[in-house]
């Protein structure tokens, strides 16, 4: 007889791995061996990752927050080797989010670097039909891949934040915890004209704290760290299906995938492994072409038009010049009446002083103001 995990002793290991217990910690409240564990999560990051690929698609969602969240496979970046693999060292989580919605669109794990910035964010383009309005942070290889995977459909604001101790207050800061915000945070566009009052990470970086308090690879100053990129990889796969079908969202009462309409009932636990190692390998979604998003209820659709090879939209935005103010205006004082200057004939111009013989040279210091000159601008 094959050695098989019962179903119920399943749902009893990922149970415990999406609420924050570590691999160690799984195999002992659940009785069932460590590398059973292992071959659970790494089946179950596997399945996952099709199920996001086959249901997360087609999505039409206005404004998408993007950020990275930190963590590290085998050792520290400061302590790796030449002689290291090259998967050692720090991972970063790439995450995508849903504003309204709260749903996790996009998700990748790799090193912080333009290669895999670029990848995140095409796979997210794939996954749009309406032009987003993205808010990230200040890394530099976002506006980069933004404009290559978006072209002109997108609006994308930056929101910079300055570490550096300057402009703070007075006393010992602690470089943990973030400074005061004043000066500590400023938005710009970057492409398109996003709303830069309603730019902002808040919410993502929210969900990354969800994602440090429900995944044991990631909290802060442990020893529940990956000693592989796979397991690492498929930690973060189950915890984004887990968050998007199984959890129900505090302020939407509903899960993210709900509220998104990718699913009209909240899943179990059970049902998302069933889901996930029953599901067929599926490639990540095509691109397909971005549409303005839907006017807001009670606004009228803004005029709209494509630009040719796929470069984007011309849109018209709100704001400029708008119709007269219908409000009563102070009367206009009239106008003094202007004085006519005094035309000079030829009977009170000056004469004209003679010209001297044909290749004299001038003096044009010997200048003299005359006594009497033509006025141009009289006063009134």
């Amino acid at each position: 007889m094959a050695n098989v995990l019962p179903l119920d002793k399943r749902v009893n290991v990922v149970r415990h791995l999406v609420e924050g217990a570590s691999v160690r910690a799984t195999s002992r409240l659940t009785d069932v061996s460590l590398p059973t564990v292992l071959s659970t999560l790494l089946r179950m990051g596997a399945g996952c990752d099709n199920l996001h690929n086959l249901l997360v698609r087609d999505l039409d969602i206005r404004e998408i927050q993007l950020d990275e969240i930190w963590s590290y496979v085998q050792k520290k970046q400061a302590r790796v080797t030449a002689e290291d693999p090259a998967e050692f060292g720090d991972a970063y989580a790439y995450l995508a989010m849903s504003r309204t919605k709260k749903l996790l669109v996009s998700y990748r794990v790799g090193k912080r670097d333009e290669a895999n910035t670029k990848a995140f964010v095409a796979d997210l383009r794939a996954r749009l039909v309406t032009i987003p309005e993205l808010s990230t942070d200040g890394w530099q290889s976002y506006p980069v891949a933004v404009g290559q995977s978006f072209g002109g459909a997108v609006d994308h604001a930056v929101i910079h934040k300055d570490y550096s101790k300057k402009g703070r207050r007075e006393g010992p800061a602690d470089h943990r915890y973030e400074p005061p915000r004043d000066p500590f945070i400023t938005k710009k566009t970057a492409h398109g004209a996003p709303n830069l009052d309603r730019a902002s990470t808040s919410h993502v970086e929210r969900a990354n704290l969800t994602v440090r308090m429900h995944v044991r690879r990631f909290t802060r100053l442990c020893n529940g760290f990956s000693k592989k990129i796979e397991n690492h990889r498929a930690a973060v796969s189950l915890h984004v299906a887990w968050y998007n079908f199984c959890r129900v969202h505090e302020s939407l009462r509903v899960t993210p995938a709900m509220e998104a309409g990718i699913t009209d009932h909240v899943w179990s636990v059970q049902e998302l492994i069933e889901r996930a190692l029953a599901a067929e390998p599926c490639a990540p979604p095509e691109p397909k072409k971005l549409v303005p998003p839907a006017p807001a209820p009670g606004e009228k659709h803004g005029a709209a038009r494509e630009l040719p090879n796929g470069k984007g939209w011309l849109r018209a935005l709100p704001g400029g010049k708008g119709k007269p103010s219908e409000a009563p205006r102070a009367p206009t004082p009239p106008a003094a009446p202007a004085v006519a200057a005094e035309v000079p004939t030829l009977a009170t111009r000056a004469p004209c002083d003679a010209l001297p013989p044909r290749g004299t040279q001038l003096d044009l210091f010997a200048w003299r103001p005359r006594e009497r000159q033509l006025e141009l601008f009289p006063d009134g």
